[in-house]
């Protein structure tokens, strides 16, 4: 009996733990969010916008992301039952890219619409791209949710010295780490 009252209290001391855990969790969870959010700098890098929850109860049925300068050869995920579409902008001056091809165009945005993604559902829409070579260099990906009953900007920026989650709806980020 000791030992099964032991297990029951580790048991309950675990729960308790886990549950602080996800409610301390959450809220960084309840933006749209990149993941993972670090890269090293000039690397080719695989993301994912993840996305929590639809508008008010409304399911998702459109993401459009804006690519930050400096990142190019975006390659944006397919996914079941979503079409994707991409825009560009010129660049000036033209860059060559690792095959020595000039590159004078980038990716500007990037749009998923379909689903639709229920409100009580999570999805994730990938990303790989070449990030610019500015460690200590964070940059935002403002993205527009549409859904089938309203909106959400996930575009502000936060002030400098401003905490990100503090910034109303904000844009999701990667921040640039030294690469090795």
């Amino acid at each position: 009996m000791h030992h099964d009252t032991r297990r029951r209290n580790a048991r309950a001391l675990f729960c308790s733990a886990a549950a602080a855990g996800l409610a301390l969790a959450w809220p960084a969870h309840a933006h749209i969010t990149l993941h993972p959010d670090t890269a090293p700098a000039g690397t080719y890098f695989q993301t994912a916008f993840m996305v929590p929850h639809g508008c008010a109860g409304s399911p998702t049925v459109a993401l459009r992301a804006t690519i930050p300068a400096g990142v190019t050869s975006v390659k944006p995920q397919m996914k079941p039952g979503w079409k994707v579409s991409l825009t560009y902008r010129r660049i000036d001056p033209p860059i060559k890219n690792e095959a020595g091809t000039t590159i004078d165009r980038v990716v500007a945005t990037v749009q998923w619409r379909g689903g639709p993604l229920p409100d009580d559902l999570y999805d994730s829409f990938g990303l790989v791209m070449k990030l610019p070579a500015e460690a200590g260099k964070t940059l935002y990906f403002p993205v527009e949710q549409t859904c089938k009953d309203g909106r959400r900007a996930w575009i502000h920026i936060p002030a400098e010295g401003q905490a990100w989650h503090a910034v109303p709806e904000p844009a999701p980020y990667i921040r640039l780490q030294p690469a090795h």
